[in-house]
């Protein structure tokens, strides 16, 4: 399985659920974990982010169709990166 690093960002509205309900993210992982991806590490940042999540899907179309889910409800924006642990990439200079 590939894994994908998500930086998000809560809209006011994501703040506003977040506040109301701190255990939304994790019933958010339950629902990606749904759509075939897994949540493998998520953190919480300071700064112009507010988390990091790493995600390992099957492949993009999967990791796709859970950010166009999440991004739909209007609660966060993302921006997605693919990983490639480190081995696979010096495998692949020699």
């Amino acid at each position: 399985m590939a894994e994908y690093v998500i930086l998000s960002k809560l809209t006011s509205d994501g703040r506003k659920t977040l506040k109301s309900n701190p255990q939304r993210l994790q019933e958010v992982n339950k629902e990606i974990e749904a759509m075939g991806a897994k949540v493998i590490h998520q953190y919480a940042l300071l700064g112009k982010y507010d988390f990091l999540n790493i995600l390992e899907a099957p492949d993009e179309k999967t990791v796709a169709k859970v950010l166009v889910e999440l991004g739909s409800r209007g609660t966060l924006s993302t921006a997605t990166m693919q990983a490639i642990p480190i081995e696979d990439f010096l495998a692949a200079l020699r």
